[in-house]
């Protein structure tokens, strides 16, 4: 099954046009390369897998391959704003907005809450598909699924064990 998911990089200062050859040669030819803001890096990959965690991870180890220096910013899709879930759905973003608003504690909690509301599409896809009965490719919500595991992952390594069990006796 393809899977289409964006890999995010903060990059050396380098020539765009060696590092998509070597991007290609490590085995990254099924990602379109975005280099327009300097010292980033985007990869929209359309990768074939048995499943979004194994697409992404590979695409993870064919970057460090080519790129051993560069730094994942982040895994998308993940965190989004209801303009972005709207888009996905194919409602608007209105639409989006009445749901949140008329469902209350039933919809999914935002991870950020401000001028710019955040949530896990994950949480907000699995809502849809659940709640509120909404056809949701089920691809996309098991590769947002996999964007948010492996966003937590690497934030969570920026953490002291310590902390992480204190922390974690208070959430439960």
């Amino acid at each position: 099954m393809e899977y289409v998911f964006t890999l995010k990089y903060q990059i050396s200062n380098e020539d765009p046009d060696e590092l998509i050859e070597r991007l290609g040669a490590a085995g990254c030819d099924d990602a379109l390369a975005g280099t327009g803001q300097i010292g980033r890096l985007a990869l929209a990959f359309t990768r074939d897998a048995r499943n979004a965690y194994t697409a992404i991870l590979s695409a993870l180890r064919d970057v460090k391959k080519a790129l051993p220096d560069a730094k994942l910013i982040e895994v998308s899709p993940d965190l989004v704003g209801l303009t972005d879930v709207a888009d996905m759905v194919g409602v608007s973003r209105q639409n989006m907005r009445k749901l949140m608003l008329g469902h209350g504690t039933r919809f999914p909690p935002p991870i950020h809450e401000g001028s710019a509301a955040l949530w896990h599409l994950a949480d907000v896809l699995g809502w849809l598909s659940e709640k509120a009965n909404y056809e949701v490719d089920a691809s996309l919500i098991e590769t947002a699924i996999s964007a948010r595991q492996i966003n937590i992952a690497k934030e969570a390594r920026l953490m002291p064990s310590k902390r992480q069990s204190e922390i974690e006796s208070v959430l439960n």
